[in-house]
C-alpha cells in the first residue's frame, strides 16, 4: 500500500460512511475526553502535517489479513494472544526491551497453540502503545501540582513544569519509535528467531527452575513428544521458523490517530496505517463520541474495551454503529471486569450481543480491573486476582457455551517486581526491587509464562472448540 496517500479533510455532514471520515476539526467539535492541551497550536498544526506526509507504518492488505484471523476466533477457530507495555516509553525502544517482550508473547504462543488446538493469533500491544488515559488531570507531590503524565507521546514523566508540558513534538518521536520498533519485529519473526524449538526451548526451561505444578510438567513433555515426531517425521525446519505478528494500540491521540489515517489506493477506504488493530477505551467509547465516529469509518479491526459499568444494551448499540454490516473479524470485546465482578457483569453483554446474531471475538483483559494500592504505597496487581478473572472468563464462556476468544495482558520481557503473587510469591515488600513501569503494574516473564499454562488449561477442557482449516504451521 505504498500508493497511500494523505487524507482530505472533509465536513462530518454530508459523509459517504463508507469511504470518508470526518475533518479534524470536527472531531474536536464533539470534545473528546482524555485530550491533551497544547499551548503551541501553529507546532502542532506543522507536526501533523509532517505526520501525514509520512509512510504508513502498517499495510492495509495486513489489516485485511488480520481481521480474517480475527473472524477464526470469533467462529471458534482461533485464540487471541494481545500483550505488551501498559505504556510504551522512548527510552525502552531498545533491541533488547522489544526482543524480550516479542520472546515472551512467542512463548506464551508455543504452549497456547498446543493446548487449545488451534492457530494462535499474536498481536503485540506495541509500536504505538505511547498513551495512556488518566483519572485525573493533575498530579500533586507536596505543595505541587503539574499536569498528570499521560504517557510519552504527549509529556515527560520527570516531575517538573517543563517535562510535564504537552509537546506536540513528541507525535513525531511517536511515529519514529513505532517505526523502529516494527522494524525489529518484522526482522525477528520473519529471520529465525521465532523459531517453534527455541521458544518451546524457553519454556522448558521455566518449568525446570520455577518449580511450578505437575500439569505444567506434563504439557511441556508432551509438547517435547509433538516436536520429536515432527522431526522424526521429516517436516520441514523452514516452516517452523516465522510467524505472524500485528500491531495494536489504543487510538486515545485524536491527532495522531487522525494524521495516521490513508486512503488505500487499492480499495479507495480508509485505513489507519499507525497499527493493524486500533482499540477504544472504557473512558472514550461514548456513542456519539469522537472516537468511536474516527474508528467506525476506518477499515482496520477495531477494539472496544468494556468494564463492569458498561450497559449491554449500550455495548449493542456500540456494535451496531462500528460494525452494522455483522462483518467477522471486524469487532473484538476486550472485558476488564474484575475478578469479583466478571461473573456477573458480563454474561448479560454476550447474551445480549448473541441475540443480534453478530460474531465477535470475545477477549479478557484481566489486568486493570485488578488493580489496588499496596501497604507500601506502589500501585499493584495481585497475580492470584489476575488469574482469577480469566477463570472467571472461561467460566462464563463454558456456561453460555460461546467461545473464550483471547486474552489481553500488560507484560514485559524484563524481571521486574510489579505484581504480588506468581511461583516466585512476590510480596508487597518486593516491589521496590524492581518497580520500573511509568504508569500501570506489569506481569514479569515468569508469570507471564505461568499465565499462559494456566490458561493453557483452560483450554484445553473446553467443550466447544471448532476444528481450524490447516493452512500450515502456525503457532
Amino acid at each position: 500500500m505504498n500508493e497511500n496517500v494523505a487524507m482530505p479533510l472533509s465536513r462530518l455532514a454530508n459523509l459517504d460512511p463508507m469511504s470518508d471520515v470526518p475533518s479534524l476539526e470536527a472531531l474536536h467539535a464533539l470534545n473528546p475526553p482524555q485530550q491533551p492541551t497544547y499551548a503551541q497550536v501553529e507546532l502542532l498544526e506543522a507536526t501533523l502535517a509532517q505526520l501525514r506526509s509520512l509512510p504508513p507504518l502498517v499495510f492495509a492488505g495486513e489489516c485485511d489479513n488480520l481481521r480474517l484471523k480475527l473472524a477464526q476466533a470469533a467462529a471458534g477457530e482461533a485464540f487471541i494472544l494481545q500483550g505488551g507495555d501498559c505504556a510504551e516509553t522512548f527510552a525502552a525502544v531498545t533491541a533488547s526491551s522489544i526482543r524480550g517482550r516479542l520472546r515472551v508473547l512467542l512463548s506464551m504462543a508455543v504452549v497456547l497453540t498446543y493446548a487449545a488446538e488451534v492457530p494462535v493469533v499474536k498481536i503485540g500491544r506495541m509500536a504505538g502503545q505511547f498513551a495512556k488515559p488518566r483519572s485525573a488531570l493533575t498530579e500533586t507531590r507536596g505543595d505541587v501540582t503539574l499536569p498528570a503524565y499521560r504517557g510519552d507521546a504527549v509529556n515527560g514523566y520527570e516531575f517538573t513544569s517543563q517535562s510535564r508540558t504537552a509537546d506536540p513534538r513528541r507525535l513525531l518521536q511517536v511515529y519514529n519509535a513505532s517505526a523502529a520498533t516494527l522494524n525489529l519485529v518484522r526482522a525477528f519473526t520473519k529471520g529465525g528467531f521465532a523459531d517453534l524449538r527455541s521458544m518451546h526451548s524457553w519454556n522448558a526451561d521455566f518449568v525446570r527452575t520455577a518449580h511450578v505444578s505437575t500439569r505444567y510438567e506434563q504439557l511441556t513433555a508432551e509438547i517435547d513428544r509433538a516436536l520429536a515426531f515432527m522431526i522424526a517425521c521429516g517436516v520441514d525446519d523452514a516452516s517452523f521458523r516465522t510467524v505472524d505478528f500485528y500491531a495494536s494500540h489504543e487510538a486515545l491521540l485524536i491527532d495522531y490517530e487522525h494524521a495516521m489515517t490513508r486512503i488505500d489506493s487499492r480499495t479507495a477506504r480508509p485505513y489507519n496505517v499507525g497499527g493493524h488493530l486500533l482499540w477504544i477505551g472504557d473512558r472514550t467509547r461514548q456513542l456519539d463520541g469522537a472516537h468511536v465516529e474516527l474508528l467506525r469509518r476506518l477499515r482496520n479491526p477495531v477494539g472496544i474495551k468494556v468494564g463492569p459499568s458498561a450497559d449491554p444494551a449500550e455495548v449493542v448499540r456500540l456494535a451496531d454503529r462500528i460494525d452494522p454490516d455483522h462483518e467477522p473479524g471486524r469487532l473484538t470485546i476486550i472485558s476488564r471486569m474484575g475478578c469479583g465482578k466478571v461473573r456477573q457483569a458480563l454474561p448479560p453483554i454476550i447474551q445480549q450481543m448473541q441475540a443480534t446474531g453478530r460474531k465477535v471475538c470475545w477477549v479478557c483483559d484481566p489486568m486493570h480491573g485488578n488493580t489496588f494500592s499496596s501497604a507500601n504505597g506502589y500501585k499493584t496487581r495481585s497475580f492470584a486476582d489476575v488469574t482469577a478473572e480469566v477463570d472467571g472468563f472461561f467460566d462464563v464462556h463454558a456456561e453460555l457455551g460461546t467461545w473464550p476468544g483471547g486474552i489481553h495482558v500488560e507484560l514485559t520481557g524484563d524481571d521486574v517486581t510489579e505484581c504480588v503473587g506468581g511461583v516466585a510469591e512476590l510480596r508487597e515488600e518486593d516491589l521496590a526491587y524492581r518497580y520500573e513501569t511509568v504508569c500501570d503494574p506489569r506481569l514479569n516473564r515468569t508469570q507471564s509464562l505461568e499465565l499462559a499454562f494456566m490458561v493453557a488449561d483452560r483450554l484445553s477442557t473446553m467443550e466447544r472448540r471448532a476444528t481450524p482449516v490447516f493452512t500450515g504451521p502456525d503457532f
